[in-house]
């Protein structure tokens, strides 16, 4: 390559755009040596060294180190393996951007105290893995030592928060919610009360999906009468919550008498706390389920209905 045109590194800097000061600093660290040096001393670079400094360039533009840019000139690691590590490593950095972004969005929108902050701060930068043994743990807390419907336990521990590789600011938002409301004292209190009650007042023995038949006939036939306009007070609400009262009895082995209708209010006074709903909701949204109406008006207006009739 005698005949070969030779560069300053004046020339290098006009043809890369990087300043001479960066060229003589790779050449110093030995990442682009230059090709000889003219009889006045001055640095001098071939057309390769050219290719190799804009090699150089593209992959501090991607930020790849210079340790791992001298290993892929030495040929000891392709360029093709290096960008791969690095896109899995942007791909880690991402996920957590976008975790900070729907802290801080969910911190503007609820004026959230430091401590707030901090709290959701911390849930954001929990792992896959993490995310679940929260979930489990609230579990473990609220259930423990509880003789509960077995159904309703097995339902409850296969809802496990699992983000998508590529969460929506949505499934972001949503399961920052969620870690804030199973830390929630007061939610977990609740959530355990409600606990206490099924297994002190659960029936022996109900047939496998008993508690989704009865909840998916009572938002049936409420729903009905809502739509009809009837109150749940009135005469007219009658036929519906005689149904249901009968289908509730005969389910929990009980008679129809008022002793029953007492514990059935009782059952869904417990169990009407709208953050229990809003528990589940938040999962559908994190695990991309189907959303579902919201439960609460249906049992709202069954739970008036029954007091009328206590």
């Amino acid at each position: 390559m005698d005949g070969a045109p030779l560069y300053s590194i004046g020339d290098l800097a006009r043809r890369t755009g990087l300043s001479v000061r960066t060229i003589r600093f790779y050449a110093d660290a030995g990442v682009v040596p230059p090709t000889r040096r003219s009889p006045a001393g001055y640095r001098l670079y071939n057309v390769d060294a050219l290719a190799r400094l804009e090699l150089v360039r593209t992959l501090r533009d991607l930020n790849v180190d210079l340790a791992t840019i001298q290993r892929v000139l030495a040929r000891e690691v392709t360029v093709a393996e290096v960008a791969d590590a690095h896109a899995r490593a942007l791909d880690t950095q991402i996920e957590t951007l976008r975790l900070r972004r729907a802290v801080l969005r969910a911190v503007a929108g609820r004026g959230s105290s430091p401590e707030e902050m901090n709290l959701m701060h911390k849930l954001a930068r929990l792992s896959d893995e993490e995310r679940r043994k929260l979930i489990t743990d609230f579990l473990d807390a609220t259930f423990a030592d509880l003789d509960v419907d077995p159904d309703f336990l097995a339902r409850m521990r296969c809802g496990l928060p699992s983000l998508p590789d590529d969460p929506t600011q949505e499934q972001l938002e949503a399961w920052v919610d969620l870690g804030e409301l199973v830390t929630d004292p007061d939610f977990r209190a609740s959530i355990r009360r409600m606990a206490e009650y099924q297994a002190r007042d659960r029936p022996n023995e109900l047939p496998q999906g008993t508690y989704e038949r009865l909840s998916e006939l009572t938002r049936e036939r409420v729903e009905a009468a809502r739509a009809a306009g009837i109150e749940p007070t009135s005469t007219a609400a009658e036929p519906v919550v005689a149904e249901l009262i009968a289908a509730y009895a005969t389910a929990f082995g009980r008679p129809a008498d008022a002793a029953f209708v007492a514990s059935l209010v009782e059952r869904m006074e417990v169990g009407n706390d709208p953050r229990a709903e809003r528990y589940w909701a938040l999962l559908g949204i994190i695990n991309g389920w189907p959303t579902r109406p919201s439960a609460a008006p249906v049992f709202a207006w069954f739970t008036e209905a029954l007091r009328a009739r206590a």
